[in-house]
């Protein structure tokens, strides 16, 4: 058996050890043998074929009895790659799929070009929407002169949420003449996308009195009601120092509930980096590492292209890219980064 099945029968073995013997319920423990379950199941009937295989092979030497272990072991070979089949299927599939996603765009470097561009990757994100279609609600978005966005928090809901956003997160390069420059020289700008899978309420345990709660008055659209009403939130969790504020809604307690989504999304990243960085075994993945700061795609104008880093893929389609169609890119993306990737 392969080393990576031994381990799933190791790691559940220990688990289920270690709840037989404490004295108290541990929470995270319980949660890890449940999610390890499933998996050992498909493992541990890999190793009962494995075994049949190795105790039939004695049938082998046996002239008389060769053909009977040959039948015997072609059907074991057969359920065993079954077997295995599912296993891998299984280990593949994420415990985010079919959850909503977190995503935050925010403009870096360049000055207001990069502001226009934190607002044309929205509007791709938009029209990828759109056309799949996914459910997009804003939670935050701060607006900037001529057209650009400082940053805009959102949630992205719907079957193919994690497909398409999963591989989003890192630092966009843009290589173009901005509309702000009047001698038509290539500008190099860029914009960071955050990307945080939801989770569950049980996943993330948030005491109340760590949390400070501001609230203040909205600004932007919203007409009279945003300068007579303190509807606006801003949730600061004071052991990590993470901040979410929400004024898109009218409502306070609106805003509230969005904040605090929000808030959990990013608590639950920080958590997942912290377990990551501690292992320091496995290739990062670019949501909760470092990779965040890394430049992971350029987008030329000049030479109608887009550039994935990461797998050194280029297409030139940039235009109809910027229009929402990256499932392409998303496509490679998937076929040569799934199997490294934490989220």
């Amino acid at each position: 058996m392969e080393e990576k099945y031994l381990k799933i029968l190791r790691d559940f073995k220990c688990h289920e050890k270690s709840l037989a013997e404490s004295g108290v319920f541990n929470k995270d423990i319980h949660q890890k043998y449940k999610a390890l379950k499933p998996f050992y199941i498909l493992a541990r009937e890999l190793q009962k074929i494995d075994q049949e295989l190795n105790e039939i092979k004695e049938l082998k030497e046996d002239v008389e009895m060769r053909a009977l272990y040959e039948e015997e072991a072609s059907a074991l070979k057969a359920k065993y790659e079954e077997v295995r089949r599912l296993l891998d299927e299984a280990l593949s599939k994420s415990p985010f799929e079919g959850r909503p996603i977190m995503v935050e765009i925010r403009a870096g470097t360049g000055g207001k070009e990069a502001g226009l561009f934190a607002a044309d990757l929205f509007k791709m994100y938009q029209k990828l929407a759109e056309s799949v279609p996914l459910k997009i609600e804003v939670f935050s978005i701060h607006p900037i002169e001529i057209g650009g966005i400082k940053e805009v928090v959102f949630e992205a809901s719907g079957d193919k949420a994690y497909f398409f956003f999963r591989f989003e997160g890192g630092v966009h390069r843009v290589q173009r003449v901005p509309l702000t420059e009047a001698s038509g020289r290539i500008h190099t700008s860029s914009a960071s996308v955050a990307v945080y899978p939801e989770p569950d309420e049980v996943e993330v345990n948030i005491n109340p009195a760590d949390l400070k709660i501001d609230t203040y008055r909205s600004s932007g659209k919203g007409g009279q009601h945003v300068n007579k009403t303190d509807s606006a939130v801003r949730i600061t969790h004071t052991p990590t120092g993470i901040v979410a504020s929400c004024q898109e809604e009218r409502s306070q307690n609106q805003n509230k509930r969005k904040a605090m989504k929000m808030l959990q999304a990013k608590i639950y990243d920080k958590k997942q980096q912290i377990a990551r960085e501690d292992r320091a075994s496995v290739v990062r993945s670019q949501v909760g590492s470092a990779a965040r700061s890394e430049k992971i795609r350029t987008y030329n104008f000049s030479q109608n292209r887009v550039t994935d880093h990461r797998i050194k893929f280029t297409l030139y389609n940039l235009e109809e890219f910027m229009e929402g169609k990256i499932e392409q890119m998303t496509q490679k993306l998937w076929e040569k980064l799934a199997s490294t990737a934490d989220f």
